[in-house]
């Protein structure tokens, strides 16, 4: 007998109704400090960027930020929510130039230690109406890692044809190893 009118035919046949499709992955050298993807077709419902990096700059920490379509101006805003196992912040931020797209461990962390990052534009083609950005991710530094959510805006009804990924301290690259994998998603997320 159904619950609430849902069968158990109706939740196997709809439990995977996304397809991920892989677009691109790009893993760095050493020697960039900007992770770009351009010319992103517009065939799906979302996109996703999966992120595993860590930063060269000299200290414990580094934030990657991402900008659509190379907008620059103050057209985002953002709320953050992170905690390290002794201390939490929440803080929300607009106008911005860019969004946060999760923290990651510098040179002066713990050596091959590397930050996760998943990263979700949601209807990223859609022309009528602004882009909503979310993502989640960590790292674990031998107990002094953190976990964070970020979850904003782009003030934009322009399609998402564009995506750029940098270390938040200007100028400082992704260390070897770093990888950002972009997918399209058809579906529902």
């Amino acid at each position: 007998m159904p619950i609430l009118g849902i069968t158990a035919s109706s939740i196997t046949t709809n439990l995977y109704v996304n397809s991920y499709e892989s677009i691109a992955t790009i893993t760095s050298s050493g020697a960039t400090n900007l992770i770009e993807f351009t010319a992103i077709p517009t065939t799906y419902t979302h996109l996703q960027v999966r992120i595993f990096s860590r930063s060269a700059r000299s200290a414990t920490t580094d934030t990657v930020y991402i900008r659509l379509n190379s907008d620059a101006t103050s057209n985002y805003s953002w709320h953050r929510l992170r905690g390290n196992g002794t201390s939490a912040i929440s803080g929300g931020y607009w106008p911005d130039g860019v969004m946060f797209a999760g923290e990651t461990p510098a040179a002066s962390a713990t050596s091959g230690i590397f930050g996760a990052s998943v990263v979700d534009i949601l209807d990223y083609a859609n022309t009528n109406k602004n882009k909503t950005i979310r993502s989640l991710g960590g790292y674990d530094a031998t107990g002094s890692g953190m976990a964070e959510l970020y979850s904003g805006a782009w003030y934009s009804t322009t399609a998402v044809s564009a995506l750029t990924f940098a270390n938040y301290s200007s100028g400082n690259n992704f260390a070897a190893g770093t990888v950002f994998a972009l997918y399209g998603i058809k579906g529902d997320l």
